[in-house]
């Protein structure tokens, strides 16, 4: 089981809070893992260390945080896609270890916004654009991932809420 992973990014340096680069967070947590024995959360942080790492090697530049985000994202949501195909296959086994994976990748991510902050950006973008139909949904989105930029959101229940919304 995975327990005390250290992601507390920020690190006091004469007083001032200063971000800690992913990469060096996840190279501390490994070295935890392998001085825990952790086999499980080893294995998932080497595999955000080698999906990070390859990136960054084919952008040839450093990683910025958004597109650390967003890297982290697309693991999350294989994982959950991966989970959902192994209980439709009869294999909760599998899903069990997706699912315990994909909460391990989670814990690097920012947090989530709430429902009252992502309902506020909503009726702010909604405000913002005048739009009333659902037609123009996608201007609405796009305004509201702009409002919620930097935080984790899901696609999928963002847009079901706009749609909600916009009925």
């Amino acid at each position: 089981m995975f327990l005390g992973l250290a992601v507390a990014r920020a690190v006091a340096v004469d007083g001032k809070l200063i971000r800690m680069p992913l990469l060096d967070q996840i190279q501390k947590d490994m070295v935890a893992a392998m001085k825990g024995r952790e086999e499980a959360r080893l294995d998932t942080i080497r595999m955000i260390k080698t999906a990070l790492k390859k990136h960054e090697v084919d952008a040839m530049k450093p990683l910025d945080e958004a597109t650390e985000i967003q890297i982290l994202g697309m693991l999350i949501k294989q994982r959950r896609e991966s989970a959902d195909m192994f209980r439709k296959g009869n294999r909760p086994e599998l899903a069990d270890k997706e699912e315990a994976e994909l909460k391990m990748i989670e814990a690097y991510m920012p947090a989530a916004p709430t429902d009252a902050e992502i309902d506020e950006a909503i009726a702010a973008a909604m405000a913002e654009t005048g739009v009333t139909t659902q037609k123009q949904m996608g201007v609405v989105m796009k305004a509201v991932q702009a409002k919620l930029a930097g935080k984790r959101v899901d696609g999928k229940a963002l847009s079901e809420k706009v749609r909600g919304k916009l009925s």
